[in-house]
């Protein structure tokens, strides 16, 4: 005889009150071992919303690039770090948006890899701006938070709160950007080739931001991220039959009101 492991699952909760005979103890057991598998399998294809890893996140810090990797817990920290409280000059900070090959496909090695370089020049030289790294492919929720593209360059200008920060976006060519061709783009002037970031999603000056409802937005994006293209249609489907069904009860019970008064009642 074969049991299903739904029937496993299924099965655990009578199993639990019967754990105490000794006959059943080993079936008990068993039942467990299979929960507790499936539950392992399942758990270990959900990505983590907030992969971090602080070793190597000081390591990118104290190195020649001296750079900061942004997370869910730390960005807004990281940002706010080297502004003063009585400055009127914004801080600069250039984040690259990249991912692996879930987000990006592949396509950002080439971008980050000059995006290293260039961190690692303006290391070495005064007054230049601070870099930062945002993974999608590590921090899903902060993405879907922020509403952001992999493979673009964000620069924030970061005044002392609460002024409002301006975030300017660009995005290069993947397959051919070098590091002259970002030290370039910051020397030339970047507010004459980037576009100002402006709109719902904004992680300082937008409504969701500023209402505290951009990450609890995030982990509902990376939720349905989550779910395949079928299910998500099932539940449209599910919720599209509710309303239907609701309207057409609204219908009915309004075919049914009452007469008015001195009006006879319809022959049946």
């Amino acid at each position: 005889m074969r049991f299903s492991t739904v029937s496993a699952i299924l099965g655990l909760p009578m199993l639990a009150a019967a754990a105490d005979v000794p006959d059943y103890q080993a079936l008990f057991e068993n039942y467990l071992g299979q929960a507790q598998s499936i539950l392992a399998k399942v758990t270990s294809k959900i990505p983590h919303p907030n992969k971090y890893d602080p070793i190597a996140a000081a390591d990118a810090k104290a190195s020649v690039l001296n750079m900061d990797i942004l997370a869910l817990d730390n960005w807004k920290n990281i940002l706010y770090g080297p502004v003063k409280p009585e400055s009127t000059t914004p801080e600069e900070w250039w984040v690259l948006i990249t991912g692996g090959n879930r987000t990006c496909f592949g396509h950002c090695g080439r971008l980050e890899a000059a995006f290293n370089e260039t961190a690692a020049k303006w290391a070495a030289t005064p007054d230049a701006p601070h870099t930062a790294l945002l993974s999608c492919e590590d921090q899903p929720v902060l993405c879907g938070a922020w509403s952001a593209p992999v493979g673009a360059l964000w620069i924030f200008e970061v005044l002392p709160e609460p002024a409002p920060v301006n975030i300017w976006a660009k995005r290069f060519n993947t397959t051919t950007v070098t590091s002259d061709d970002i030290i370039k783009f910051q020397k030339e002037g970047y507010k004459s080739a980037a576009k100002l970031h402006e709109g719902f999603f904004h992680p300082f000056n937008g409504p969701l931001a500023k209402n505290g409802l951009s990450i609890p937005v995030g982990y509902i994006l990376w939720f349905f991220n989550l779910l395949p293209s079928w299910a998500f249609m099932i539940l449209v489907s599910i919720f599209s039959r509710s309303m239907m069904t609701n309207r057409m009860n609204n219908q009915m019970q309004g075919d049914r009101r009452p007469p008015a008064a001195g009006q006879a009642a319809p022959r049946r």
